[in-house]
């Protein structure tokens, strides 16, 4: 697997009946197999709840949303105490830059969630910023917040 510029994490890989390494997903409750994009995103998840303390129950991984009749699928999505959506994550593989068109993914994702806080990751880069839709600015932040400090 690549070193990503995440902390080191046990995870339980199995190789499947087809030869392709799986990983266990705690949240999903089963295992995936491991393209570049998913052991991003597995590494990030659990950065976010050891780290950050995300709290497990308050993320959502792959689920499906309609906007403007086109169905799109975010790649995580993370609530608050009261089950509003808080952050939306877009995850790349270690390969992919973290460019303009990943912020207007995520950015496209928002227009429906409407976060206050979105997040990119190819497991070496993470970007984090803070929407404002009142005064419809972005700031960017230098961290990804402790999930105790995040504001919905």
């Amino acid at each position: 697997m690549v070193q990503l510029n995440l902390p080191s994490f046990d995870f339980k890989i199995i190789k499947n009946e087809n030869g392709k390494l799986s990983i266990f997903d705690d949240i999903r409750k089963k295992y995936i197999i491991i393209s570049p994009e998913e052991w991003v995103r597995q590494n990030f998840i659990k950065y976010l709840i050891q780290y950050k303390n995300f709290p497990k129950g308050l993320i959502a991984l792959e689920k499906g949303i309609k906007i403007n009749g086109n169905q799109f699928r975010f790649d995580a999505l993370c609530y608050d105490n009261n089950a509003n959506p808080l952050v939306i994550i877009e995850f790349k593989a270690p390969k992919v830059k973290i460019t303009e068109k990943v912020f207007q993914q995520a950015a496209i994702y928002n227009m429906k969630l409407k976060t206050p806080y979105l997040i990119m990751s190819n497991g070496i880069s993470h970007y984090c910023c803070k929407v404002d839709f009142i005064n419809k600015k972005v700031e960017y932040l230098k961290d990804v917040p402790d999930y105790n400090s995040l504001k919905s």
